[in-house]
């Protein structure tokens, strides 16, 4: 397992990658990482973030619950 830490200083860029039908998303600068995402597998990951969102909300003023 691959682990990023997302901070909201860290630089994200998207781009299409048209002629493999995907989305490249890069985190960072000097050493990237780059998620593909497949067209088809683009809502899937919206709505896991969507869902983790949601679950933090859920914990809001209660910290450490889940």
């Amino acid at each position: 397992m691959v682990h990023v830490h997302v901070t909201t200083e860290l630089p994200i860029r998207a781009r299409a990658l048209a002629f493999a039908d995907r989305v490249e998303v890069r985190f960072g600068k000097a050493f990237p990482v780059a998620l593909l995402v497949d067209r088809g597998a683009v809502d899937t990951l919206r709505q896991a973030l969507k869902d983790g969102m949601d679950a933090l909300a859920a914990t809001d003023g209660r910290p450490g619950k889940a």
